[in-house]
């Protein structure tokens, strides 16, 4: 994004609030006005000259959530929180003024975890009790009976802290006006055309003078679906004043201003029968939501999927969230992800109080292919899923008695290594109804003979380009090499919702093949026609249109192009001119991948450092399109679900004061921390066109809980809890330290 540039472009800059809960007294801006450069400087009031109304995308209208402003009014309500927007010549005179910006608060005591929103003021006026969400399930009599009976109970509480999305790309965004009440927006985010809608409806204008360009994004991970409010700060100043501004955030601001993830608790309470069978579960969850967060809690999908690849015949649940002064929270790769993280590690525990080797525990409860259709306690009907056929592939490639072996060895020689596996199933596509519903498609065959595919679908580095490509060549039957595809535009092909829900594949790959496939029976209808053959017997092979195979009956792609657009009396009768067809997909609200993982490694007990060995992931996504982009899309995931166990924390301290503002403080997992995944694929189709399943979120899913639990099997001599993460090496040490557990042998 910092790379555009635009005739007569103006920077702007943010006046934050340093503190998390105040009152704002008063604003003095003569100093900043009177600063070098300085066109413009707007504070909340100044934005109400325009038609404002700023909504939530992802909310949900049944629950609470907090009137938003662009801009800060009359109250702070987060370290961050946008006060004051500096329009100037450039970037570095807009931070001189901004330092000039005046502003006195009455500070207060803000509300900042869980326990203090339980107890605390009200973060927002209007929201008593600073509830987000409260939602109760599976309430049945006989679960306090099931738990009373059972053979084996289990229970703990696993606690996640705060993390922040961290692409390598922050957030921007140009934007210019283009003629009367036209906007040109060109934006770092995740779906050119749904930001087009937002920014359309917040600002009251006509849809068609509103145009959203994304080109390539660098990384956004839920961060960029929704436009926030600073964002849009900047497009209300252009609006107003007429001038192209072009804002890039700085990576203080990224951490500690943008969306954060995953702050909350889940205590998880299992039953077993004798046999090592599941026969309830019981959950209560708890989220912090911070002030003003992308929409709605995750929490009531956590437990939707809780039972994830097992059989579970009872499920109880309550998930509440909370608003607190802090960075609101965003969706962030598969924000629903605490449910495998407390089933997998709850699963390990069962194993070990049972006497079980946790693969053994999971084989007796994971749903079989003779099972399907399942239903699970929430509703939810699995199908052509393979839990046991991942897990036993992973176990065959670890070589579990072999490690077993070594793990007893190093143990004598005081060495602690460790394996950990985990089984999930992702939800992908989300294709609700909303935003999200559907994907359309638009093939294209020129009349050179090339192929253009014009597609809602949008990268952030997960190769859509190619993957969309591939689909329309295939179904085609062209080279890949004469495919285009044009994305990235909302003045491009109909609405979609793209990057999300790890629903591209499937809804976008569903719109591909399926309006590729009409390109295609349209070509072979034209060449049967000119070639006096019948349709079923044309194929398509490159650029060669040939009969039953033979050469000497033939045509080229090229020649069906220029009569379908310039020779239109060569057609067949009635047929329209053209060789395009548009398809929008209807995909089904949720298609299910799943997977099995297994790590190694080995933590030292003197330092508290883990050193992970080894990754094996069986990955079932469906038929792959592309198997180096799902392998891309796996590893990305999983080292982000690295760093969130080991590294990374967006802490603030008593006062709200974020302390992990720069790449010293906020630790990220570095090149020798993240293995080389190794993979041994499982393929059950999807019953969607092309039996595609998502795989976008799945390796941040799947990846705390693997890390984890093979941590906890390093440890389990030694009796040390591995439940609250960040398992940094000070809490590794403290855990040992409070069991008195580490041996003499520890400084060999």
């Amino acid at each position: 994004m910092d790379d555009i540039v635009l005739p007569g472009m103006l920077e702007a800059t943010f006046v934050r609030s340093p503190f998390a809960r105040a009152r704002i007294v008063s604003i003095s801006l003569e100093a900043a006005l009177r600063a070098p450069g300085v066109r413009a400087i707007f504070v909340a009031q100044d934005l109400k000259q325009l038609p404002l109304a700023m909504f939530y995308n992802f909310g949900n209208p049944t629950s609470p959530m907090p009137v938003q402003t662009p801009l800060a009014e009359g109250y702070v309500r987060f370290a961050g929180d946008p006060v004051a927007l500096i329009i100037a010549e450039s970037r570095y005179l807009a931070e001189d003024a901004a330092e000039l910006v005046e502003v006195e608060y009455d500070a207060e005591t803000p509300v900042l975890t869980i326990a203090d929103a339980i107890s605390g003021p009200q973060v927002h006026p209007d929201l008593p009790g600073n509830i987000s969400d409260d939602a109760l399930g599976g309430d049945d009599p006989e679960i306090d009976a099931i738990f009373a009976g059972a053979a084996h109970v289990v229970s703990d509480v696993i606690r996640h802290q705060r993390q922040t999305h961290v692409p390598m790309e922050t957030r921007g965004l140009i934007a210019a006006c283009d003629g009367a009440g036209e906007l040109t927006v060109y934006y770092a985010c995740q779906n050119p055309h749904q930001a087009a809608r937002y920014i359309s409806k917040v600002f009251d204008l006509p849809g068609h003078h509103v145009r959203v360009v994304a080109k390539d994004v660098g990384g956004a991970f839920g961060l960029k679906v929704h436009p926030m409010r600073d964002e849009l700060a900047v497009v209300a100043a252009t609006l107003i004043t007429g001038h192209t501004i072009k804002w890039i955030e700085d990576r203080v601001e990224n951490l500690t201003a943008a969306y954060h993830a995953r702050e909350q608790e889940m205590s998880v309470k299992l039953a077993f029968d004798a046999g090592g069978h599941l026969l309830a579960a019981d959950i209560d969850h708890v989220m912090n939501m911070g002030a003003y967060p992308q929409g709605n809690s995750p929490g009531p999908l956590a437990m939707m999927m809780f039972s994830g690849p097992y059989r579970l015949p009872k499920l109880r649940h309550r998930t509440r969230s909370y608003f607190s002064n802090t960075c609101g929270l965003g969706a962030y790769r598969g924000p629903w992800m605490i449910e495998s993280l407390g089933r997998e590690t709850m699963m390990d525990l069962a194993a070990r109080q049972m006497g079980i080797d946790p693969v053994d525990l999971r084989r007796r409860n994971l749903i079989r292919k003779e099972d399907q259709p399942y239903v699970t306690p929430m509703g939810l009907t699995m199908d052509r899923i393979s839990p046991v056929e991942t897990l036993e592939k992973v176990v065959r490639e670890i070589d579990v008695d072999a490690f077993r072996q070594e793990q007893a060895a190093a143990r004598e020689a005081g060495r602690y290594l460790g394996l950990g596996f985990a089984a999930y199933v992702e939800p992908t596509v989300l294709a609700f109804a909303g935003a999200m519903a559907t994907e359309s498609v638009q093939v294209r065959v020129e009349p050179t003979g090339k192929v253009v595919a014009t597609s809602s679908t949008h990268s952030q580095g997960h190769s859509t380009q190619t993957t969309i490509a591939q689909v329309v060549a295939d179904e085609l039957g062209v080279d890949l090499a004469d495919v285009t595809v044009l994305e990235g535009d909302s003045s491009r092909g109909g609405f979609g919702a793209a990057a999300g829900g790890s629903r591209q594949a499937v809804a976008g790959g569903g719109a591909a093949k399926t309006a590729a496939g009409l390109v295609r029976d349209k070509v072979k209808k034209i060449a049967a026609h000119m070639l006096n053959a019948s349709p079923h017997l044309v194929e398509i092979k490159g650029s060669q249109i040939l009969v039953d195979g033979v050469v000497e009956v033939s045509t080229t792609l090229t020649n069906i192009a220029e009569a379908a657009y310039f020779k239109t009396d060569r057609l067949p009768p009635d047929m329209e001119p053209g060789l395009e067809f548009q398809f929008r997909y209807r995909p089904p609200p949720m298609v299910f991948s799943n997977a099995a993982h297994a790590c190694v490694v080995e933590v030292d007990i003197a330092t508290g450092m883990v050193k992970i060995l080894r990754w094996v992931v069986s990955e079932d996504c469906g038929v792959m399109i592309n198997p180096a982009v799902v392998e891309g899309q796996v590893s990305g995931g999983v080292a982000q679900g690295i760093g969130g166990v080991l590294f990374e924390h967006a802490a603030y301290d008593d006062y709200g004061n974020p302390t992990a503002v720069t790449f010293k403080d906020y630790l990220l997992p570095q090149i020798g921390d993240v293995p080389v995944l190794e993979f041994v694929h499982t393929i059950t189709p999807s019953d969607t066109p092309g039996g595609f399943k998502g795989v976008g979120e799945g390796g941040a899913i799947i990846g705390p809980p693997t890390l984890v639990n093979a941590i906890a099997d390093a440890l389990s001599p030694l009796g040390v809890r591995c439940l609250d993460l960040p398992l940094t090496p000070d809490r590794i040490l403290g855990g040992l330290q409070q069991r008195s557990a580490i041996p003499e042998s520890a400084g060999r």
